[in-house]
């Protein structure tokens, strides 16, 4: 079975190396074109693309498939790399790049794609961070065969993996990572042995994860507490839930609900346990916080040198 593989940051790193490690031979790597990132804004490549080098895999960076687009150079090449490079499967994770109907028609056994969720539920670009800010029991990974709709294909493999109160994004999406290189890797061996049937997506429940945007972190205190966390945790590790107070944005890493009341946007209590502030429902204990070009604190390490206090407002920040 030979495998090329697209994707680009550490979800589809993890997959790669899955697939790598079962010993399927891996021809070819597409990945996005390196970013600049960091202080200095310095070039730097991605997961996926680190990893390939490391294991002497070919490497291709299109910047589009899009044969009809405005790198349509770049995509002709990439199309005609592909269908040079003898393959079985394409294997997509999180790559980025839209795969038109061109690119799907090329590999023998089509393009198999590892998704975060539980298909049809969450379909689209942030399916780990909208499963924690809807409060979901549970996601999972499906293994999907790719067709011209956004992630509508055919299910192959599904996994479920269960939710908790406490669970951020960062640490739901490790675990997805290694479930989704696991799963993978199951689906190749049974391709290889002619046994992956498909099934159909159902109709209903459908729902789609649209990108996550910065606005979206601002807290609004009015809203229940339980609301509130749910962000907190889906906003962690980025793009960071965050408050106002006076002329300084905070972010917020880590907080529980309590029982209390309150005008929202009141702080009630601010010592070594934490700061808890009245919400539209109950209140929050902010546990881990940041002032802005500083780093993630205790709440009882933060207020060492930065004052809040009972009394104090904070607000949605603008």
């Amino acid at each position: 079975m030979r495998v090329i593989f697209a994707g680009t940051p550490e979800f589809a790193a993890v997959a790669l190396a899955a697939i790598h490690a079962a010993g399927l031979e891996i021809p070819l790597v597409f990945t996005q074109p390196d970013r600049p990132a960091g202080r200095g804004m310095q070039l730097h490549a991605s997961p996926v693309k680190q990893f390939a080098l490391q294991h002497q895999i070919p490497v291709a960076q299109p910047t589009s498939l899009r044969l009809d687009g405005k790198f349509s150079d770049q995509a002709q090449q990439a199309h005609a790399l592909l269908a040079s490079t003898p393959h079985d499967v394409m294997v997509v994770a999180a790559y980025g790049l839209i795969l038109p109907p061109s690119v799907l028609a090329i590999p023998p056994h089509g393009c198999i794609n590892i998704h975060a969720s539980l298909l049809p539920r969450w379909r689209g670009a942030a399916p780990i961070h909208r499963a924690i800010e809807s409060g979901d029991a549970e996601t999972g990974i499906t293994i999907m065969q790719m067709d011209a709709g956004l992630d509508t294909g055919d299910m192959l493999l599904v996994a479920h993996e269960p939710i908790s109160a406490q669970d951020t994004t960062g640490a739901l999406h490790d675990r997805l990572a290694a479930l989704g290189g696991r799963l993978i890797v199951d689906a190749l061996r049974h391709l290889m042995e002619g046994r992956l049937p498909a099934t159909p997506q159902p109709d209903i429940g459908v729902t789609y994860a649209a990108k996550i945007t910065k606005d979206e972190a601002a807290l609004d205190l009015r809203l229940p507490a339980t609301t509130l966390l749910r962000k907190i945790n889906a906003f962690n590790p980025a793009p960071g839930a965050s408050i106002q107070t006076g002329d300084s944005v905070l972010k917020i890493w880590r907080a529980e609900r309590v029982e209390a009341r309150g005008e929202p946007g009141l702080v009630l209590a601010a010592d070594a346990h934490g700061v808890t502030v009245a919400c539209g429902e109950d209140a929050l204990l902010l546990t881990e916080l940041q002032k802005p070009g500083g780093k993630r604190l205790s709440a009882a390490n933060f207020l060492q040198g930065y004052a809040m206090h009972a009394g104090q407002r904070l607000q949605q920040a603008s």
